[in-house]
């Protein structure tokens, strides 16, 4: 198995497992048994990002270090409410994301040689930053309440998918629509992102296309 796999580029894999999680969020989030169908395929995600870590120059052995107890922290607070388990476990995951996008970063560096892999790769790298960012969105939710507030219901309780929204739309520089940060911790994580993001466009994804124009260049 591990060499019929090896035969693909992992950040294909992954980019993909990202992209269906959030078909899963859209088709089972209003089903009872949808938060535990997440859940079950969320640890396919965590494996995958086990696997893309590995053929990275990173190490692996903090990947598994943070997946163990991400993986037991998930299970938890998905049987048991409690905002002490949801901070826990989304502090984790969200350090687990960051290193993952961290290594798929150095991968993409390390080389002046770009591949099919490394295309794949800065999508991930993006998904991988937005989760993380929405992971500390909602930490800053469940420890100051009313971090984040929607325009369209000031009381509503966001979900997980609302703040991931926010991730999206805030890291791609399209705006933050009709939720917006309130709180000055909310506002701080929001501006990171907003550095992040501008940074990763305008360092890894105009090297990548720098050195691919160069290469068609090459060999025409």
């Amino acid at each position: 198995m591990r060499h019929f796999l090896g035969r693909f580029p992992p950040s294909a894999f992954l980019l993909t497992a990202q992209l269906l999680l959030l078909v899963l969020y859209a088709v089972f989030e209003e089903a009872h048994t949808g938060r535990a169908i997440i859940s079950a395929f969320g640890v396919l995600v965590l494996v995958l990002r086990v696997w893309v870590v590995n053929r990275s120059p990173a190490r692996d052995w903090v990947a598994w270090a943070l997946v163990i107890p991400a993986f037991i922290l998930s299970i938890l607070s998905a049987l048991y409410v409690s905002s002490t388990l949801l901070i826990w476990s989304s502090l984790i995951d969200a350090v687990l994301y960051f290193y993952t996008a961290v290594s798929l970063i150095a991968y993409m560096m390390e080389d002046y040689r770009v591949t099919t892999d490394e295309l794949f790769a800065v999508g991930a790298t993006f998904t991988l930053l937005a989760w993380g960012f929405a992971y500390l969105f909602l930490v800053c939710q469940t420890f100051l309440p009313g971090s984040f507030v929607s325009a369209l219901d000031p009381e509503q309780l966001l979900t997980f998918i609302d703040l991931l929204f926010v991730s999206f739309t805030n890291l791609s520089s399209v705006g933050l629509s009709d939720i917006v940060p309130v709180r000055t911790t909310a506002r701080v994580l929001v501006m990171f992102e907003q550095i992040i993001g501008v940074g990763y466009v305008a360092v890894v994804i105009s090297r990548l296309v720098g050195l691919t124009v160069q290469r068609g260049r090459e060999s025409g």
